[in-house]
């Protein structure tokens, strides 16, 4: 029982973390319907923003994690204007090939200034964040994760819910030509979309780096996982977001813990074909249905 409760806590955090990635995910895709394939590595820039901010300038915990988090919004607004504003109204497959022109190309440049090496944060998260009573362990990473998810959370759905910028990124989302011709800016809602993607990326990115370090290849790898977790809690739901990562960090620290480790990173993409073959729009996402 021990045993079995210590791998459902662990699945949860973990789960959490990987809801939390894939929040930026659905930001790009509930506005713009386009699938980012540069996400993993948005969130590996975000983990070497902080990486700057706090070891080689030196700046104060909290500073330097909101200065990480305004270079990740701007960083996303450069994207959207430089690269994908070209592309409003161009059809989606183009947009699409762009992000992963734009992961190759975010990629190499990591490569070139920090190459491919294991950097680690230090530690500054207090032991009393954290959460020790009996069989539940829960270390101060994962616990300031959940504080900051659930912020996130709320804010999104009431930004989507009541604020005018976020009904215009849901309309864009559902008709791009239909939103223009409504008088919505389309182009203001794409940067703030990829600007807000971008920032909660970044702020992944710092959550990953504090728990497993920060290395290229292993950020950009969940920009792969997020495909499963967004698939199955619906492409468009933020909520479903967060489900679904903690569906898949579940099923990944039981498959890991009762069946083998090497399974372990197999059984999220085994979802991700059996959602696609028995419910397309995934738990909470939004069902489609054209008349002709």
């Amino acid at each position: 029982m021990d045993f079995f409760m210590q791998l459902l806590v662990g699945g949860l955090s973990t789960g959490f973390v990987y809801g939390l990635s894939a929040m930026g995910f659905v930001m790009i895709f509930k506005s713009s319907s386009v699938l980012n394939f540069a996400h993993g590595e948005l969130i590996a820039i975000g983990a070497y923003f902080f990486l700057i901010f706090v070891t080689w300038a030196k700046l104060p915990l909290v500073l330097a994690f909101l200065f990480t988090l305004f270079a990740c919004f701007l960083l996303g607004i450069l994207i959207e204007r430089i690269f994908l504003r070209p592309l409003i109204g161009e059809n989606l497959i183009f947009v699409i090939m762009l992000t992963v022109g734009l992961a190759a190309m975010f990629r190499g440049l990591i490569l070139l200034f920090w190459g491919g090496n294991l950097y680690t944060y230090p530690d500054f998260l207090p032991k009393a964040l954290g959460v020790d009573r009996g069989i539940v362990h829960i270390p101060p990473v994962y616990m300031a994760t959940l504080i900051i998810g659930i912020f996130f959370l709320i804010v999104f759905g009431i930004f989507f819910k009541f604020f005018s910028q976020g009904i215009y990124m849901r309309s864009v989302a559902d008709n791009q030509r239909a939103a223009l011709s409504l008088g919505v800016n389309v182009r203001r809602v794409f940067a703030l979309s990829w600007a807000i993607a971008a920032l909660v990326a970044g702020m992944s990115g710092v959550v990953l780096g504090v728990i497993n370090g920060i290395n290229v290849h292993n950020l950009s790898a969940i920009g792969l996982k997020v495909f499963p977790v967004v698939i199955l809690g619906g492409l468009d739901s933020i909520i479903g977001a967060i489900i679904g990562g903690l569906i898949i960090g579940v099923l990944e620290t039981f498959t890991g813990g009762y069946l083998s480790t090497s399974l372990r990173d197999v059984v999220p993409y085994i979802i991700l074909v059996i959602i696609l073959l028995v419910k397309p729009y995934g738990l909470f996402g939004l069902t489609e249905i054209e008349r002709v």
